[in-house]
């Protein structure tokens, strides 16, 4: 097959799929994983595709955020693992404050019964998960509802919490990098999630290894901002090395 030819493959696969993962394309065309690199590389000075950190996403998704039920699908069997050693976070009573986003709900599944928490939340799915819980006391922040990832933002979700001060928080994030630290599409959003890491002692973050390096639009906090990041163990060793060079501790799941 010639160059230009695995390319174009390469170019539809990314607007079908939403994504090229570098290993999964070097098996399925039978070259290395380097060919793959340099085609993307190509596509990307092309503008057909960005290259983020295990392969490339095309250009159109650049301003597209999948829906929760979609998210909620993608990587679930990485998503349940950092949910369950973010556990070993939570305090045995205090304050909790939850973000958006498809681990954290995954996170409030696995609160362990019996637990003294007071639970805040600005994510419809992480409240009907504790909804029904009477060792949980959840309060549900206000404000306008955004459709595709069933969260409040704007001024009324952040003047509650410029006046709160929790134990600890666990966030979601649409990107992560050492260098860009933790990012999301939209600015609403990132607003309400930087107050939210003011409002926290402690920060942790819940992000799995195909959103590292993955950088979007608008920074809600610089990596060191967060105590400790969890993730799986498909990070490589160079993103590894990365992260140790920041003050957050690394957990791998």
């Amino acid at each position: 097959m010639y160059g230009a030819e695995r390319r174009q493959l390469l170019a539809q696969k990314a607007r079908q799929d939403g994504r090229v993962d570098v290993s999964s394309a070097s098996e399925e065309l039978a070259v290395a994983p380097e060919t793959i690199r340099r085609d993307l590389g190509v596509l990307e000075r092309q503008g057909v595709v960005r290259r983020v950190y295990g392969g490339a996403i095309p250009v159109e998704r650049l301003d597209f955020e999948p829906s929760v039920t979609l998210r909620d699908r993608t990587n679930e069997n990485q998503k349940e693992r950092i949910a369950r050693a973010a556990v070993r976070h939570l305090p045995e009573r205090g304050t909790v404050l939850l973000d958006g986003g498809t681990t954290t709900a995954r996170l409030a599944a696995l609160v362990p019964e019996g637990s003294e928490l007071t639970v805040v939340t600005n994510s419809l799915p992480v409240a009907q998960q504790l909804v029904g819980r009477r060792d949980c006391e959840l309060h549900i922040l206000g404000g306008r509802v955004r459709g595709t990832t069933l969260t409040s933002v704007g001024s009324w979700t952040q003047d509650v919490l410029d006046g709160l001060t929790v134990d600890v928080g666990f966030f979601g994030t649409n990107g992560f990098s050492a260098e860009r630290g933790c990012t999301t599409p939209d600015p609403a959003e990132s607003a309400v999630k930087a107050a939210m890491v003011r409002a926290c002692r402690r920060r942790v973050l819940l992000a799995d290894h195909t959103k590292y390096g993955d950088d979007r639009f608008s920074r809600f906090a610089h990596l060191d901002e967060m105590d400790a990041v969890v993730t799986d163990d498909g990070l490589d060793e160079q993103a590894r090395e990365a992260l140790a060079g920041t003050e957050t501790d690394v957990v791998v799941a």
